[in-house]
């Protein structure tokens, strides 16, 4: 956490974050000299940037003609066509309203990639594969973009099919000097946002690296660029390379670059802002290792790989323990995930010698990242890095709808995990069932009956259920299960957030996060959370007397997936709507979300709401 914090206004962005006289009131206050503008917000706004200069402060960043000219997605690719700079084709103007963006589009060839001018960080941006995708991407983009740029201005190119996102980090001096400090791959997104970062890439060879290095340099110096910036490729399954934008300050996963080459670069954009030239030539610049980074979100991933979560985080443990582990994040336990700002949690960031390593030790990050309060994507970021395309390196933009084309399920169990899960689940029921007999480690109730050492038990997971027994020899349980029999050990402290266990010698590291008096125990394994059922033979005998809970019909309820605001109503009452008619417009999260209408009925009527409803 900062040492100094000062409100700069109410949750909002737009009174508080993007209100301008807010921060300027803020700097004059705390008498700061230069400000860093992070990675959004006013971060490449250029009046930002002039109205700092003019109080005599300085902006740690690029001056003001290069943010002008890279952040207008249309004057840069004219900028880059003009450096010799690979650029995808497209409409070099500004689109003026949906009917010219259907004329545009038709031109081109579909698909098309709709994208605010000013935009980045995936708002804003739409893929259009016809023309009434043209003019819905149209109506969002602009409404997006000008949410959160202040800016409706759109554009529109050729959508590039299954190519991989890779971006070449550059630092730049005020005397002339310019140095690539080799690239990311970002392929892994949804909603055209980053998840998944690493560095460097194992799909470039040196030429094409090289290449991009060189082009993205060149464009540097066009625009007399100082400062760290980003310069984005797509990346064609022949090592094509094309000018998407450029990101004219820091990017979120700029600590890969940090770890493979050893630079810190925000002190770098301090001293560069100072007026140092750069301390290192072309030739000094290394690929060290390999660096992996896990973008950790309040979002559940079951729902559109990641549909944006509120709450308060009652309790939070990050793995900064492990070797070789770096999480930077602005919250602690307690704090709020509201629908004002971005859902992310935290930037989760590993390093090894090679990418086996860094990979080993994300998942074992992952699995000891404790986030309670909030709907998180850690099952998700698990699955990807465990995946065997990802291992093999062979990933693109479509990684995550062509590996989950129905939607994400979470981790499939293979046989022996599912063995593995129900003998844990069987010894932590066992554990708990002890402890409680317990207090300051004697028996509760002095008999000369001995303790329990073999318990019968019903595990019910996934429908399935499963007769397990379960005998203790100190801090080992050996479960019998299916003709097989697992030893299980731990310290079997149930007060903690982590549970280390060994079974049959395979070490894990299993997250409790719920036990129920009821038997009911819900474990995150393997990154996935799975709700376990543990009875006694007696207790599953007489569950089945018990009625059955009916679940709520939600056929004709419209539910909003996230809390958010009615930015707009698309019916008007005595309307009648058919299935997938648009019913209105919910924000959260700088995010737009069209609800529809699940079947044909009639609009009653719409009553009204606050404007922060």
């Amino acid at each position: 956490m900062a040492d100094e914090a000062v409100c700069v206004g109410p949750a909002p962005t737009n009174k508080s974050y993007l209100n301008m006289d807010a921060i300027m009131e803020a700097i004059r206050k705390t008498g700061a000299q230069a400000v860093h503008p992070g990675y959004g917000f006013l971060s490449e706004n250029k009046e930002f940037a002039r109205r700092l200069a003019a109080e005599g402060v300085t902006f740690i960043g690029p001056d003001t003609h290069a943010i002008q000219a890279m952040g207008d997605k249309i004057e840069s690719k004219l900028i880059a066509k003009k450096a010799k700079v690979n650029t995808i084709p497209g409409f070099d103007g500004v689109v003026k309203d949906a009917g010219e963006a259907v004329r545009i589009a038709g031109e081109i060839g579909y698909p098309v990639m709709i994208k605010a001018s000013a935009g980045g960080g995936g708002k804003g941006m739409r893929i259009a594969w016809d023309d009434e995708e043209t003019r819905e991407g149209f109506r969002f983009s602009s409404q997006e973009a000008a949410s959160s740029f202040g800016d409706d201005r759109l554009l529109i190119e050729k959508f590039i099919d299954n190519p991989r996102h890779i971006e070449i980090q550059v630092l730049a001096d005020k005397h002339g000097n310019a140095l690539w400090l080799n690239e990311r791959e970002c392929s892994i997104q949804r909603r055209n946002q980053k998840v998944v970062e690493e560095a460097p890439s194992t799909f470039l060879d040196p030429e094409t690296r090289r290449a991009m290095g060189e082009q993205a340099v060149s464009l540097a110096r066009a625009v007399q660029y100082s400062s760290a910036g980003t310069v984005e490729f797509l990346v064609d399954s022949k090592r094509n390379f094309y000018f998407l934008e450029m990101n004219t300050r820091l990017q979120v996963e700029h600590p890969i670059t940090e770890c493979i080459t050893g630079l810190d670069l925000v002190q770098e954009m301090i001293r560069v802002a100072k007026g140092y030239p750069l301390r290192q030539k072309q030739a000094d610049i290394p690929i060290n290792g390999w660096a992996l980074e896990s973008r950790v979100y309040a979002e559940d991933p079951y729902k559109s790989f990641g549909l944006p979560s509120i709450g308060r985080l009652n309790q939070y443990q990050e793995p900064v323990n492990l070797s070789k582990v770096r999480v930077d994040s602005g919250i602690q336990e307690g704090s709020d995930i509201s629908i004002y700002y971005d859902p992310m949690i935290s930037k989760l960031v590993t390093y090894g010698s090679t990418r086996a390593e860094a990979l080993r030790r994300m998942e074992e990050a992952l699995d000891n990242y404790v986030i309670r309060g909030v709907t998180h994507n850690i099952p998700l970021l698990r699955e990807i890095i465990t995946h065997p395309l990802f291992v093999k390196g062979d990933i693109s933009t479509k990684f995550l709808p062509e590996v989950y084309p129905d939607g994400f399920k979470g981790h499939q169990l293979a046989d022996s995990e599912r063995q593995e899960l129900l003998a844990t689940a069987a010894s932590l029921f066992v554990a708990a069932q002890l402890r409680s007999q317990k207090f300051l480690g004697n028996l509760r109730v002095s008999t000369s009956q001995q303790e329990q050492k073999r318990w019968e038990l019903s595990v019910e997971l996934e429908k399935g259920v499963h007769a397990v027994t379960v005998s203790s020899s100190g801090s080992t349980y050996t479960v019998e299960l299916a003709g097989k029999s697992l030893d299980v050990t731990s310290e079997w402290n149930l007060a903690s957030a982590l549970l280390p266990v060994s079974i049959n010698g395979t070490q894990r590291t299993v997250q409790c996060i719920s036990r129920s008096p009821g038997g009911e125990i819900s474990l995150q394994y393997l990154g996935t959370v799975y709700k376990v059922t543990v009875l006694s033979k007696l207790a599953e005998a007489l569950s089945r007397h018990m009625p059955e809970k009916v679940p709520e019909d939600t056929s004709s309820i419209l539910r909003s997936p996230m809390p958010g605001s009615v930015v707009a109503v698309s019916v008007s009452p005595g309307d009648t709507v058919a299935e997938g008619q648009e019913i209105c417009v919910i924000e959260a999260m700088k995010m737009q979300n069209s609800m529809t209408a699940a079947r044909t009925a009639k609009v009653r009527g719409i009553f009204p709401f606050r404007d922060d409803a």
